[in-house]
């Protein structure tokens, strides 16, 4: 096999792994957004920056989604974090305490672990901009 077909066949492979973790990483986001336990955002960044490695179209559409887009474009152009997101992960997460603490065979690890994850998160949230610079 010549050099040029080895590099075509290592570019392929490798989009292919970038569109496979990028699906993984939007299932993920997808099913955190539903479940307290697992962040969205997160997910959903990784998938972004997948998705642009992998594939043009799906990126485009990831971008363009109704509700997946306009957060992942806030944060990339102006690390902005909307006051609505940040509520909803807030939420989302105090409902994940709730479980976590909750119940009496969650060891004291975890809950301490989660404590911890969630002042740590939650700290990063809320001392982002919540807005654009209108100065730009």
């Amino acid at each position: 096999m010549s050099a040029s077909k080895t590099l075509k066949a290592a570019t392929g492979l490798k989009k292919y792994l970038y569109l496979s973790v990028g699906t993984l990483s939007l299932a993920l986001g997808i099913i955190g957004a539903f479940l307290p336990l697992l962040p969205t955002t997160v997910f959903l960044l990784i998938t972004a920056y997948c998705y642009e490695r992998g594939s043009d179209r799906f990126h485009d559409w990831l971008i363009q989604h109704r509700y997946l887009g306009p957060p992942i474009v806030d944060w990339r152009k102006h690390q902005v974090i909307r006051v609505r997101h940040k509520m909803l992960a807030t939420s989302m997460m105090l409902i994940g305490a709730y479980f976590v603490y909750s119940k009496p065979t969650i060891p004291l690890w975890v809950q301490i672990m989660y404590g911890f994850l969630m002042v740590g998160v939650l700290s990063f949230i809320w001392t982002r901009k919540s807005q654009r610079d209108t100065q730009a």
